[in-house]
């Protein structure tokens, strides 16, 4: 590590980080009741929810493992991630047009009300388990990713233990998200998604003053490296990077992480009116595929840099950027780093845990229709608020001891399995007019996600060398959609009985 910047100075910059936000909290948040923490009182600003969702879209996830897979071998090498982002525009088209009008229309704080008013109580409950386990899951992944970093170049120089650095990592978030919920989300991501781009954007400027080039410079030489390859097109369904995989894979992944997710919808939501919410969405979709490009951009000067001055690159891709970072850059790009990594895992993080929170106090709780008094709810709502913190803190120690690839591709390859069931159920409804058996939604929904594990699993063997990948998710939806279709009837039957 470079001398000048201290484990210390590192430990400074995310105090004063941390205490910005709790700033903020406080005047956003002294005045919140349960609709605020909710839903922002539905009066969030539309271009901070758009710029905000950026940064919890992205995530320390994306702050890291994707500059990594630019040059390493597997699903995003190159710049093929780009093919999942075009399809990630797909997905948000349809989020925009179909889902966005529905939950307006219905007024709804959980999007998995719709499931009940749908299909029945097992349905809903059914997608809203599915979300927790699936949101529990990613949150932790990303915040796993966040803690290692810290671990090696901060917590093991004092000589603390992993556990307590993930503690205390989930212990800041909850300080400053326990009070507003929504409200405050919304101005910190926005604060957290600015500092996380500029990080990226100075840490490029920093290369190419290393490298005594300018920016058309860099652009120059990232396009003749063998890096700058974008599209697949000759390699067939068997490679993970061809261009239709990875495209509607995108699509399904936009569609269910975004637009099936309370995490995400929950600050669409927040917003005073549909064409609001609409606005935030195109916004979001511009911002995000230009912010994606800074990444695969950065990822490719990384490797070229590291080459040029003769550094060994880690075994592990994700740890290339903060190599790089603290070790062979000017420290203030070091600073940079740790800014533009904790701004990352903050903007998905407290959002997250905030999502979790509303969606078992709403879903599983039914605290928003509970005769209660306020303050009764506000006392439930925070210990559901400090449960789930110590679920992400048990999760994320149980993750380390069995993590080995990359994390972004073990996210999407979780996210395949467990919001398969949300988007085949999502699916029925909106596609068709059938009623459903509603007892049986729940073992067809265990069902899909283990037929759709074994059939991955020997996929190679039975279907002449395909791998499924990131078009698991569309599998498991497939598979919850056909099962939903044998316990249905007609909707001619249903009306004239």
């Amino acid at each position: 590590m470079i001398q000048q910047l201290t484990p210390a100075v590192i430990l400074g910059i995310i105090a004063a980080y941390f205490l910005l936000l709790l700033g903020v909290s406080y005047f956003t948040g002294r005045k919140a009741d349960m609709a605020d923490f909710f839903v922002a009182g539905r009066q969030s600003p539309w271009l901070l929810v758009a710029i905000g969702m950026i940064g919890a879209s992205l995530s320390g996830v994306t702050f890291i493992s994707i500059p990594g897979k630019v040059g390493s071998d597997g699903l995003n090498m190159s710049f093929s991630y780009l093919q999942v982002v075009m399809g990630y525009l797909l997905g948000y088209l349809v989020i925009g047009t179909v889902l966005l009008p529905l939950y307006y229309r219905l007024q709804l704080t959980s999007i998995y009300g719709y499931l009940e008013q749908r299909f029945g109580f097992y349905s809903y409950k059914t997608g809203a388990a599915y979300f927790l386990l699936s949101r529990t899951i990613g949150a932790s992944f990303r915040l796993y990713l966040v803690a290692i970093v810290l671990q090696q170049f901060v917590m093991n120089y004092y000589g603390i233990p992993f556990w307590v650095t993930v503690l205390t990592t989930i212990a800041l978030i909850w300080v400053y998200t326990f009070r507003g919920g929504i409200k405050t989300i919304v101005w910190t991501d926005t604060l957290q998604t600015v500092s996380m781009l500029l990080a990226v954007v100075l840490t490029i400027r920093a290369i190419g003053n290393a490298l005594e080039m300018d920016l058309s410079d860099l652009f120059t030489l990232v396009k003749k490296s063998e890096y700058s390859q974008v599209f697949f097109f000759e390699g067939g369904w068997g490679d993970p990077n061809n261009f239709f995989k990875q495209f509607f894979s995108g699509a399904l992944i936009a569609l269910v992480m975004t637009g099936l997710d309370q995490d995400m919808m929950q600050k669409n939501l927040s917003c005073r009116s549909l064409g609001d919410a609409q606005k935030n969405m195109l916004t979001f979709c511009i911002i995000l595929f230009f912010a994606n490009l800074l990444f695969l951009l950065l990822g490719a000067l990384l490797y070229l840099y590291a080459a040029t001055i003769g550094v060994d690159l880690p075994e592990a891709s994700d740890q290339l950027f903060p190599t790089i970072a603290l070790q062979h850059l000017p420290p203030m790009t070091g600073l940079l780093f740790v800014l533009g990594l904790i701004a990352a895992a903050y903007s998905s993080a407290d959002s997250a845990l905030t999502a979790l929170t509303t969606s078992f106090c709403v879903d599983f709780l039914g605290l928003e229709r509970s005769e209660q008094s306020e303050a009764q709810k506000k006392r439930t709502r925070l210990w559901v608020h400090l449960g789930f913190s110590f679920v992400l803190l048990a999760v994320i120690i149980a993750f380390r001891a069995w993590n080995n690839d990359a994390v972004i591709n073990q996210l999407f390859i979780a996210a395949g399995y467990t919001y398969g069931p949300i988007l085949g159920l999502f699916s029925f409804g909106l596609l068709t007019k059938r009623p459903v058996d509603d007892r049986w939604v729940i073992p067809i929904c265990l069902a899909a996600p283990i037929i759709s594990y074994l059939l991955n699993s020997f996929s190679k063997s039975i279907l002449a060398g395909f791998e499924f990948g990131f078009l698991i998710l569309a599998l498991n939806g497939l598979l919850t959609f056909l099962g939903l279709l044998l316990i249905s009837q007609p909707a001619e039957e249903t009306e004239q009985a």
